[in-house]
């Protein structure tokens, strides 16, 4: 990866992990997840055009759906905790949110490393 693509990748993940947050913080345990989920959806189409790929609203919400699928498998308590914790007054939404925002920084940056690697390896094709 270049670093004027990491640069941009950068500047959408944390974006995207700006608006994830934002939308955990909303005290209903499973709501978080549609913000997670659209968030990172975005965050998808925006990464893939960084490395030259243009993925459908559908692509996109899979590429999301398998990379924050790993983040969790990895991470599960942590997950589950965010969304259980959201029932504490304003604490809990506090967690939530900053727990959210740490889920989509990593499936962020493992998209773009999915990304950076199917572009590698278009390049060395040609």
């Amino acid at each position: 990866m270049t670093e004027q693509e990491r640069n941009k990748c950068h500047i959408i993940i944390h974006s995207a992990s700006a608006a994830s947050g934002a939308g955990n913080v909303v005290p209903l345990p499973g709501l978080g997840a549609a913000a997670d989920m659209t968030a990172m959806t975005m965050m998808a189409v925006s990464l893939a055009s960084v490395f030259g790929r243009e993925l459908t609203t559908a692509a996109a919400r899979g590429a999301a759906y398998a990379a924050l699928k790993k983040v969790i498998l990895k991470q599960p308590m942590k997950y589950l905790a965010k969304e259980c914790v959201k029932l504490i007054p304003f604490l809990g939404q506090a967690i939530s949110a900053t727990v959210s925002v740490a889920l989509t920084e990593a499936a962020g940056w493992q998209l773009a490393e999915e990304f950076d690697s199917a572009h590698q390896r278009c390049l060395a094709l040609n």
